[in-house]
Parts: C-alpha cells; sequence; structure tokens
C-alpha cells in the first residue's frame, strides 16, 4: 500500500524589488529538496503580481519542508526567504493527499 503525499500551499507576497531574490532562493532551496524526493512548485496569482503561492511537496509528513530536519544550508535559504517575502499565517499547514481512485482488492 502506497502511503498519501503531504503538501503545504503557502502564500507569499514578495515585493517587487526582492522578487529576483525570491525566485533565486527557491531555486537553491528546491535543489536540495529533489535531492531528497520532494518537489516545490511557484505560481504567480494571474491578477496581483506580487503575489504568489508556493506548493511544497513531500512522500511523508516527516520529511516534509515544514518539519523534517534540513541541512544548515536549507535553513539559512528559508530564513532568507521569511526575510524578503510575507507568508500567510497558515503557510506551514500540511495537507494529506486522499485518492480518487479505487483501492485494488
Amino acid at each position: 500500500m502506497r502511503m498519501p503525499k503531504v503538501l503545504t500551499a503557502a502564500r507569499v507576497r514578495v515585493p517587487a524589488q526582492h522578487e529576483t531574490e525570491y525566485v533565486n532562493t527557491l531555486r537553491e532551496l528546491s535543489q536540495f529538496a529533489e535531492a531528497r524526493g520532494q518537489r516545490i512548485w511557484l505560481f504567480r496569482n494571474a491578477k496581483d503580481p506580487r503575489l504568489f503561492i508556493e506548493f511544497s511537496e513531500s512522500p511523508t509528513e516527516m520529511s516534509h519542508r515544514a518539519q523534517a530536519s534540513r541541512l544548515p544550508e536549507e535553513i539559512k535559504l528559508e530564513r532568507r526567504l521569511q526575510s524578503i517575502a510575507t507568508y500567510a499565517p497558515d503557510a506551514w499547514e500540511l495537507w494529506s493527499e486522499v485518492s480518487v481512485w479505487p483501492v485494488a482488492p
């Protein structure tokens, strides 16, 4: 049986002068995440160019970016993100995957 994945969906407001640094920092963080089987996606709001949403997916709750122990370099990148962007209060709520496909007998 496959374990459900977990996800966070974080709304993030990024000032125009920090957008390049924000995207580059998230790209660096994504490289660490991919090395351990995690994914990070970034989307921009169509009506508000300063509003982004980060999706962070992990195979398990304990390995998720919101909870896992990480390398000092990753912690530094997360702190940089927090200093240049404003995350919504519910940014680190974990969501668990629900299968919409029938379970095989």
